[in-house]
């Protein structure tokens, strides 16, 4: 098995010496960035199994490297994990749609950040092709790109009604109210209505649906909420 190859991007040498120590100590290879740009070039040149990303960066900023990264897709599987000072939850929230894997704030316990570091090792490295693709009934979901195809023709969703129709096909056979579909979907979003859903489901079925007035994939159980049905 090959020595798991890992990037520290952080202007604090310190911290950047400490992690590199821990890991080092576990088998890792590491090498150290002190900004983004610096990040940037040795992410491009080298063939990294994982970075460990500090968000208060000088030049690109963390976030942003992260939404680089993601954006190419030579990098956009890359395990990420960011490190920060800031333990807020919406840095947080931000970090994990910006498509982080994991999120540890500072100061943390080296020993834990090892432990993270294998476990995103772990989950990136289970990940096949084909575990990442749902399919059900001539429909084809892929996780990792987002992408739908039906009977192999792809769909033009939204990232919401996306994320809706993964949401019911990893649940199959469960209802959920709207309210439910909301906190799931929506999350934090404020001022968005119940039936919001209705419309989004709507949508969907026209897509998806080869007759959206007597759907096969998403069923409704009437004055309780939507489903997937498990037989399909």
């Amino acid at each position: 098995m090959h020595t798991k190859k890992i990037l520290i991007v952080d202007d604090e040498p310190d911290l950047a010496e400490l992690v590199s120590y821990n890991l080092r100590k576990e088998g890792f290879e590491v090498s150290s960035a002190s900004d983004g740009e610096e990040a940037l070039k040795k992410i491009r040149k080298g063939n990294f199994n994982l970075v460990i990303l500090d968000l208060m960066l000088p030049g690109i900023q963390g976030m942003e490297l992260c939404r680089i990264l993601r954006n190419d897709p030579k990098t956009k599987h890359l395990p990420i994990i960011m490190l920060t000072a800031k333990g807020e939850d919406v840095d947080k929230i931000l970090g994990l749609e910006m498509g982080a894997d994991d999120y540890i704030a500072k100061p943390f316990s080296p020993r834990e950040l090892v432990a993270r570091v294998k476990a995103v090792l772990r989950r990136s490295g289970e990940k096949t092709v084909e575990e990442s693709v749902i399919r059900i009934a001539g429909l084809a979901i892929n996780r990792e790109t987002f992408a739908v195809l039906k009977k192999n023709m792809p769909l033009n969703l939204s990232a919401t009604e996306f994320k809706l129709l993964l949401y019911l096909a990893e649940r199959k056979g469960r209802v959920f109210s709207r309210d439910q579909l909301l906190d799931a979907v929506w999350k934090d979003e404020a001022f968005v209505e119940p039936r919001t859903v209705d419309v989004h489901i709507r949508r969907l079925r026209a897509q998806i649906e080869d007759d959206p007035s007597n759907p096969l994939y998403i069923k409704t159980k009437r004055g309780i909420g939507y489903y997937m049905d498990a037989d399909i």
